[in-house]
């Protein structure tokens, strides 16, 4: 697999050399363990690269014996999409440890996993780097590649998290070939969420405190909670209720047929991953429909599903060129 790099701040050229990429103006990315690096080594994802070199196997297929992650990429790329992955160059921004690396890479896929936290350490153990795969610590919006390469762009459970989604939703879009798919998905606003005063409390004070102190404490939380939400556990409403009243985030309902101690796995990480966020951003299925049609694609398709809403678009082919050609 070939994929051509570029500085992602000049977006002059760069070459790699031994551990270091350069660049024409002689500045240079440390390559370490084998990953190439183009972020600050702290920033506003560190409590999310801690949660993924800790639970590294949580939500991978393979180990919950469960195909939910392959489940939901198949849901988002589409049945046909999903069908011709093999040999089709993609690329996984904000791949965390791995959950949509792991189906892609079965499928036959070339993917090229990004993510701006430490969470590519993790990946890099899960799925070592290989001439199908490629590993680098990267910020979506400033990426260290050539424009229009990727058959497929994937983007699923991030963009909420950047700073600025749409700036974000752009930079995704500028690395997809004419006649590529973009694929994303995104938090929605509900009066659901916004009636779970403990979580949203319980995650203004923790996203403010130091990552490892804030794990320790959400991992308490779960320990207090988590048997609260199991005694209802095919309880709709019992769920329902303990989602309002408890800062612990369970699936005892949406996915009865994890183990128990998948249960639990599943609540660590997600609890903490829900109340460390930096950022949230919540839209509507309308404002995100839009956004994606501003970005000029064709097919757009979006749906209510999945964290919120799930949409996909292709980029079309400027048939000028080809007719000039």
């Amino acid at each position: 697999m070939k994929i051509l790099w570029k500085d992602p701040n000049s977006c002059s050229a760069m070459i790699k050399k031994k551990n270091f990429f350069l660049t024409e103006s002689n500045d240079k990315y440390e390559i370490k363990n084998k990953i190439p690096r183009f972020v600050d080594k702290k920033n506003y994802t560190d409590a999310f690269g801690m949660q993924w070199n800790y639970f590294r196997k949580t939500q991978l297929d393979s180990y919950s014996k469960f195909p939910l992650s392959e489940q939901r990429l198949k849901r988002c790329l589409g049945d046909n999409l999903f069908s011709t992955l093999k040999g089709k160059l993609v690329l996984e921004a904000g791949c965390g440890a791995g959950r949509f690396t792991e189906i892609l890479l079965d499928n036959g896929a070339n993917v090229t996993s990004i993510d701006m936290s430490d969470a590519v350490e993790a990946n890099q153990k899960n799925f070592p780097q290989d001439e199908n795969h490629i590993i680098a610590q990267a910020d979506i919006c400033k990426l260290p590649f050539m424009k229009e390469q990727f058959d497929i762009v994937i983007c699923l459970g991030v963009i909420q998290h950047t700073q600025y989604p749409e700036q974000t939703l752009k930079a995704l879009c500028n690395q997809v070939k004419p006649g590529g798919w973009i694929i994303v998905d995104h938090y929605v606003f509900s009066w659901s969420y916004s009636t779970q005063i403990a979580k949203i409390l319980s995650r203004f004070v923790l996203k403010r405190i130091r990552p490892e102190k804030a794990f320790l404490i959400t991992g308490y939380l779960v320990k207090v909670f988590l048997p609260l939400h199991r005694i209802g556990r095919r309880s709709k409403i019992w769920q329902a209720l303990m989602r309002r009243v408890t800062p612990v985030v369970s699936y005892y309902n949406d996915f009865p047929e994890l183990s128990d101690e998948l249960q639990k796995e599943w609540a660590l990480l997600d609890t903490h991953d829900n109340l460390t966020d930096c950022y949230k951003h919540l839209t509507t299925k309308k404002k995100f429909k839009q956004s994606i049609h501003n970005l000029g694609l064709q097919g757009v398709k979006c749906w209510s599903a999945g964290i919120g809403v799930e949409g996909r678009g292709m980029k079309p082919i400027d048939i000028s060129n080809i007719i000039n050609v």
